[in-house]
């Protein structure tokens, strides 16, 4: 391994040596960097630097951690000629995402009704590994739902236009093709809609703890004390099994002759196989969407039940785990290139055209959860990230302990009684899901989103407190 270099603060790079195209760059503060140097993160951003196309750099985030192939907290963008995709470069679990939905209620009113929004939430929403939805569709609407995402889904009566109007992409990817999508996938995907699913989603009910930027804040429709619901989930089994159907096909396809780690196996963009992967990962992103948009009817109707005169809309809805056509500058000119995003966020800002026109003129909203029990927070997208990052940023806190050393350190009866001494109401499927996601599994939340703040690439808007904790 090349040594890492200090540029300034909160950014070193992993000098371009040997079989690296480009350097690697990595954005974090000593501390955080410590914690990053425990496993083979490092390694990672150079074997991606190895790839065919990359443009710039191999960068690592603030909550970057070891990951399949490419690092958790990774961004790398490829020429669309000479580059490649890779499934490695994206994740299983594609699309992993975050929605926000905004209420007219306050935190007094949730305060008197924490035990009873926790049991309703948790009897509504699936969660668990294989647990299955009420949502029931036949094979030829998923492979609608599959073309048309959260369209789809609002479209049978789930839901507003408003919603997927502040979703990114507008809740669907327009490439997407069913027919690339094995009926292996299908099959594990269809009774899952609607559901959580296990790891580290979840659905909170938050209240906004403080502001940072009042403007901005107002333009998103925040205020102090203002009750917030995030949710955090993804594609579930079908996504999982679209990631292994193409990382076998590519391994057939290409080998490992070239590579610095078979978990990097890729695909040339412009290749058939390329192109099928990128259609069949659409679909999986379009389930995702769908899936939170199913979610978000049913927390309507149980908030409703609980507070007849609540009002909730979506404020945005961004993907993490996913791979990209954008346009970006690149030696001074403006190019189609394709950004993977894996365990990292779009963060654009104001004036672009894929950013919805009520916020298009401060910015993207940029949604980061925190670990359970932590704040979480809400920032806005810079230009400053379209210089650094690919407008990219953090997607959350990031692991320090994995699941299983989770559950050997942590015991889920203690995590429950300390998260209720400070207020917070929380149900999960059993004790070991919430031993393998405690508070103390992931780096400090507060520490990663203050070093993308310092560095510009997505600023402070809000920060958010939980209440009510729904674990898968």
């Amino acid at each position: 391994m090349p040594e890492l270099k200090k540029i300034s603060k909160n950014t070193y790079e992993l000098p371009k040596t040997g079989n690296m195209n480009v350097p690697g760059i990595v954005y974090a503060s000593e501390k955080l960097l410590n914690a990053i140097k425990k496993d083979k993160t490092l390694e990672q951003v150079k074997n991606v630097a190895m790839l065919p196309g990359i443009l710039k750099a191999s960068i690592a985030l603030s909550d970057a951690h070891q990951g399949y192939g490419f690092p958790i907290g990774g961004v790398a963008a490829f020429d669309m000629d000479k580059g490649i995709i890779s499934p490695g470069g994206v994740g299983y679990d594609i699309n992993c995402s975050v929605r926000i939905l905004k209420t007219n209620l306050k935190k007094q009113d949730i305060l008197k009704k924490q035990k009873e929004i926790v049991e309703a939430l948790y009897r509504k929403i699936p969660s668990g590994v294989g647990r299955g939805s009420t949502f029931q569709i036949s094979y030829k609407e998923l492979d609608e739902l599959l073309k048309s995402g959260a369209q789809y889904i609002v479209k049978k009566g789930f839901g507003f236009k408003e919603d997927y109007l502040h979703t990114e992409e507008e809740g669907c990817m327009k490439n997407a093709n069913p027919d690339k999508v094995s009926e292996r996938a299908k099959k594990r995907g269809i009774g899952q809609v609607g559901t959580l699913g296990a790891g580290n989603h979840f659905l909170e009910v938050q209240f906004v703890d403080d502001i940072f930027d009042k403007e901005i804040a107002k333009a998103f429709g925040l205020e102090k004390e203002q009750v917030v619901i995030m949710i955090h989930c993804g594609s579930r089994g079908l996504g999982h099994q679209v990631a292994s159907d193409y990382i076998k096909l590519m391994e057939q396809e290409y080998g490992f002759k070239d590579l610095p780690d078979r978990e990097l196996i890729n695909a040339p963009i412009e290749s058939k196989l390329g192109k099928d992967y990128y259609e069949a990962m659409c679909c999986a992103v379009n389930f995702a969407f769908a899936n939170k948009q199913v979610i978000t009817h049913w927390v309507r109707e149980e908030m409703q039940k609980l507070f007849p005169k609540i009002k909730i809309d979506v404020l945005y809805d961004i993907c993490h785990n996913i791979a990209k056509f954008e346009e970006h500058v690149v030696n001074g000119k403006k190019q189609i290139v394709c950004v993977h995003r894996k365990g990292a966020t779009r963060s654009f800002g104001a004036g672009r055209k894929e950013i919805p026109d009520v916020y298009r003129q401060v910015g993207q909203p940029v949604l980061i959860p925190g670990s359970m029990g932590t704040a979480s927070y809400i920032l806005v997208g810079t230009e400053k990230a379209e210089e650094l990052t690919f407008s990219s940023t953090v997607h959350g806190a990031g692991r320090v302990k994995s699941r299983a050393d989770s559950i050997r350190s942590f015991r889920g009866e203690e995590i429950k009684k300390s998260l209720s001494k400070i207020g917070i109401e929380v149900k999960a499927g059993s004790w070991k899901s919430l031993a393998e996601e405690a508070p103390e599994a992931y780096k400090d939340i507060d520490e990663v989103v203050e070093v993308v703040d310092e560095l510009g690439i997505s600023k402070k808007v809000a920060r958010l407190k939980p209440l009510v904790v729904v674990k898968g």
